[in-house]
């Protein structure tokens, strides 16, 4: 008769002879420390450089919106006092309506003007010409804001501009663009238009692509075509992109300078004046620093604001598949 042999347990041992070890090998302390701050040592070189360059100038830019400073002596705490004079200023008034004018109608065009093309360039055109048409129109975006805008300074001249020696071909008379209100206005929101449309373009060709054939289908078989197609389906699904595309366009319109001060100088008058033009002038032409500050704070908390109001709209607007 045979007899069974087991293996008694809990002795430890393996086949082969070699001991089995129960113990889970845990980090050392020192191994344990240095899980911990590792990240943190990466993370290091940012942190300090984002605390020096960004976080420590904002600090001292609202510090010195409470001070009358102008280099040349010690700063001088007043309080408020700059904050009063700015609202009591009619040219920084001026500013900031010029800036919302600026906005309402820069931010309409360009988010109006990427969203067409945006579609036309997914829907109407082939593959090989969409990669073409995508760098055409962002290729603006990476030139120099000031150089383009004193190259279009020369086309929009009066006297021996491009754009009215066109016009002058189908006998429409000279335009004063720079120089009268309106036109100076104008050339300044086409210019910043055209150069900065190539961003919000991007995103909405990315929305459009991530929109589900299928729901174009679903669409199709339920009878919407056309402009109906875009504006029950695209408009309601693109309405995330839309978000991020405008909220972006606001900011960055807010802090127009570039545009207006090579083109127009904020002229004529106060036309085209905006409030970082404004900051530019109080700061480093007429040095008073504090009220410069001041207007900054006042900029920053507005754009705060619009920011806000638009996401907490967006509740009841932007819907996420």
């Amino acid at each position: 008769m045979s007899t069974a042999t087991s293996t008694p347990t809990g002795t430890g041992k393996q086949p082969g002879g070699r001991q089995a070890s129960h113990k889970h090998s845990q980090p050392s302390k020192r191994g344990r420390v240095q899980q911990r701050w590792l990240p943190w040592a990466f993370l290091a070189p940012t942190i300090v450089g984002m605390g020096i360059f960004t976080l420590l100038p904002i600090a001292a830019s609202v510090a010195l919106a409470f001070f009358r400073w102008d280099i040349i002596s010690a700063p001088t705490f007043v309080g408020f006092d700059n904050f009063a004079e700015v609202v009591q200023d009619p040219t920084v008034r001026v500013s900031f309506l010029n800036t919302i004018v600026f906005v309402i109608v820069a931010v309409a065009l360009q988010l109006g003007l990427a969203l067409g093309l945006a579609i036309m360039v997914q829907e109407k055109l082939p593959a090989w010409l969409r990669v073409f048409f995508r760098s055409a129109f962002f290729f603006p975006l990476i030139l120099s804001a000031a150089s383009v805008s004193i190259f279009m300074r020369y086309l929009f001249n009066e006297q021996f501009g491009v754009v009215n020696w066109l016009l002058s071909l189908v006998g429409v008379p000279a335009v004063p663009w720079l120089t009268t209100p309106g036109g100076s206005a104008a050339v300044v929101i086409l210019v910043y238009v055209w150069q900065n449309f190539g961003f919000s373009f991007l995103l909405f060709v990315g929305g459009l692509a991530s929109i589900p054939v299928e729901t174009y289908e679903a669409a199709s078989i339920d009878g919407a075509t056309g402009w109906r197609k875009h504006f029950y389906v695209t408009l309601p699904l693109l309405s995330p992109t839309t978000l991020v595309a405008s909220v972006m366009a606001i900011i960055n319109a807010l802090q127009v300078f570039d545009q207006p001060y090579v083109l127009t100088r904020g002229g004529p008058g106060d036309s085209t004046r905006t409030a970082v033009m404004v900051i530019f002038e109080s700061a480093f032409q007429r040095l008073e620093f504090g009220q410069a500050s001041a207007i900054g704070v006042i900029l920053t908390l507005i754009i705060m604001a619009i920011t806000a109001a638009q996401f907490r709209l967006s509740k009841r607007f932007v819907f996420y598949q």
